[in-house]
């Protein structure tokens, strides 16, 4: 935990507000923000409170914002106070209260921004899930990115956050990865069937045919020799019948192919702390109790769908199927809860799934899909809201798909899958911190392309290398005044207690400033849900730190290290040092792990 500037002075504007305003509820005074202006010249903080007050308070914004400037300018720390356009009202504060953020930042280190604002609210946050039917690609990689930061932020914010997996092993992909595994089983035996006359056995076929299934088999074979299959006059390997061996092959495909998953997204650096299992919760009759849930509420009924719209596929036919009444919670149309052979929709399953989630206690629920999933987002809210009486929001962030690219060209670098860009490759090819940082150098439902020269390149366009680079320097300059010894002790609780009035020119208290940011940017990316945020805000800060840098290059004055002025100094790698922390604490939110030095 560490106090947050702006939220201390957004507690001082409440104060004089309450005073100037006693009848605004307190529902109104919530909205009331503190904002970094942005431009320095107009002061180092902001408020709408007339502006958001006005109506409430049936006066005119200009006259609450002069009510505002007059009490504020009596507040201690407050150097200044103006009105600002229609109703802003921007404020100043003595430079000593933003240089008393760096002994903070110094004694907490890494944890500075820590907040109290999520009050231990239960979040589950889901991502990645990806169907356990073959190797992690690139198109998993941008949620997997996105949904463990948000996890990390919202747990730095004070939520109480779990993070899981869905398995998707109960319905016919997984019995066609059986049949493939299966498939890869009898060639390891030896079989003399033709793949061709496998497949005209395999229900809809043989749909999994890459060579990352061959392991699966020499595992089978390795496990069960020869048992599940059948043998012919010659003693050569045929298959059995399928419900000898389906089950058994399914469960093994499962753990095989899951494990594979996980040890490429801990190559990304993605731990789950929950793995839960499609079958498992229909097994516990989950889903058919969230179905008759719905039934007592009267939410269920028997009814025929309108064809779809634009062209009638041939294969279309009127039917009577179980639909949830969904239109009544936000949806386009109602849904189907069973299909007509009587068997759960994908859409009754992933009910279940998520009121098991609830009931294992739940109070927020994100869910991490891909942007393919839009469609599916206003029907599972409706079963949601219609289950849990809107008491159990569902949030859903969808992720834009990314292309990658090579001299500025589409590429396909799959060594092993052949079909498609895998994750593993991805990673060996850049490394897992330059996948992480630049994942979140967009907003999640935006496109984006992940250029593979750019993200290895070491130049200012490239936001990984910068603010690794900002870091680098950091520890650089902490090294070199450790070396000379003649600024006394520069670990981080003796800068703490550096006299920092030195400190005044506008490039330091620029700095100072984007330090003091941080409790606020963590708060405000974690309830906006973006933790984009905190990339951009890194790269902001790493120009800052270097704009810094370089101007100490023509003045001697704005150099780190003095030689003879060791309270300036010491003032200044408490900076530095401070500096090196909050990019710390905030590559943790991302994964990513600072660097030392560059190379």
């Amino acid at each position: 935990m560490s106090e947050c500037v702006f939220q201390r002075y957004r507690h001082h504007v409440l104060a004089v507000v309450r005073e100037l305003l006693p009848d605004v509820a307190e529902e109104t005074l919530a909205r009331v923000e503190l904002t970094p202006t942005r431009d320095p010249a107009h002061g180092d903080m902001a408020t709408n409170a007339a502006l958001l007050l006005a109506k409430a308070a049936r006066r005119k914004p200009a006259d609450i914002a002069a009510d505002l400037v007059s009490a504020l300018q009596k507040v201690e720390g407050i150097a200044a106070v103006a009105a600002a356009g229609p109703g802003f009202v921007n404020i100043t504060l003595q430079p000593a209260v933003l240089r008393a953020v760096l002994p903070v930042v110094l004694t907490v280190g890494e944890a500075y921004g820590q907040s109290t604002a999520g009050k231990g609210v239960r979040v589950n946050v889901e991502y990645v899930s990806a169907n356990p039917t073959g190797p992690m690609h690139v198109g998993h990689c941008r949620g997997a990115v996105v949904g463990d930061a948000l996890a990390n932020l919202m747990a730095k914010a004070g939520f109480d956050v779990t993070k899981e997996f869905y398995i998707n092993d109960a319905g016919n992909q997984v019995k066609a990865l059986a049949w493939a595994a299966y498939w890869r089983y009898l060639q390891v035996l030896g079989t003399k069937v033709t793949q061709d006359d496998f497949s005209a056995l395999a229900p809809g076929g043989l749909q999994y045919q890459g060579e990352y299934l061959i392991p699966v088999g020499e595992a089978l074979a390795a496990e069960f020799g020869n048992k599940l299959a059948e043998v012919d006059v010659d003693g050569a390997p045929l298959p059995a019948p399928a419900a000898t061996w389906l089950e058994t092959v399914r469960g093994f495909a499962v753990t095989h192919m899951l494990g594979a998953i996980k040890e490429d997204l801990a190559a990304l650096g993605v731990h789950h702390d929950v793995f839960s299992s499609e079958a498992d919760v229909l097994a516990r009759g989950v889903t058919d109790a969230a179905i008759d849930q719905l039934a007592k509420a009267d939410l269920l009924y028997n009814g025929v769908l309108e064809p779809p719209k634009g062209k009638l596929p041939e294969d279309w036919e009127e039917r009577e199927q179980l639909l949830f009444r969904s239109t009544g919670f936000g949806d386009d149309v109602d849904r189907p809860l069973r299909k007509s052979d009587g068997t759960n929709t994908y859409f009754a399953n992933d009910i279940g799934y998520h009121m098991d989630k609830v009931a294992r206690g739940a109070q927020v629920m994100i869910d991490v899909w891909g942007a393919d999933h839009g469609g599916y987002v206003k029907r599972m809210k409706a079963a949601v809201k219609a289950l849990t009486g809107d008491t159990v929001p569902l949030e859903v962030l969808l992720c834009q798909i990314v292309h990658i690219l090579r001299d500025g060209q589409p590429v396909k670098m799959s060594k092993r899958a052949g079909t498609f860009v895998t994750l593993r490759d991805l990673i060996d090819e850049v490394g897992r911190d330059a996948v992480r940082f630049t994942m979140l150098t967009r907003k999640s439902d935006a496109q984006m392309e992940f250029d593979l020269d750019l993200v290895v390149a070491q130049q200012r366009d490239n936001p990984v290398f910068y603010v690794q680079y900002a870091h680098a320097r950091c520890r650089s300059v902490l090294r070199s005044a450790a070396e000379e010894g003649a600024y006394g002790a520069v670990d981080n609780a003796a800068l703490a207690t550096a006299t920092l009035d030195s400190l005044t020119s506008d490039a330091e208290m620029a700095l100072v400033r984007r330090l003091a940011e941080w409790p606020r940017m963590v708060e405000s990316a974690a309830f906006a849900r973006e933790p984009h945020r905190i990339a951009f805000y890194l790269a902001e800060l790493a120009g800052d730190f270097h704009a810094l840098w370089n101007r100490g290059r023509d003045d001697a004055s704005l150099r780190f290290l003095q030689a003879g002025a060791v309270e300036a100094t010491r003032a200044r790698l408490a900076l530095v040092a401070a500096t090196a922390a909050v990019i710390r604490s905030g590559l943790a939110v991302m994964g990513v792990d600072p660097v030392e030095e560059m190379r």
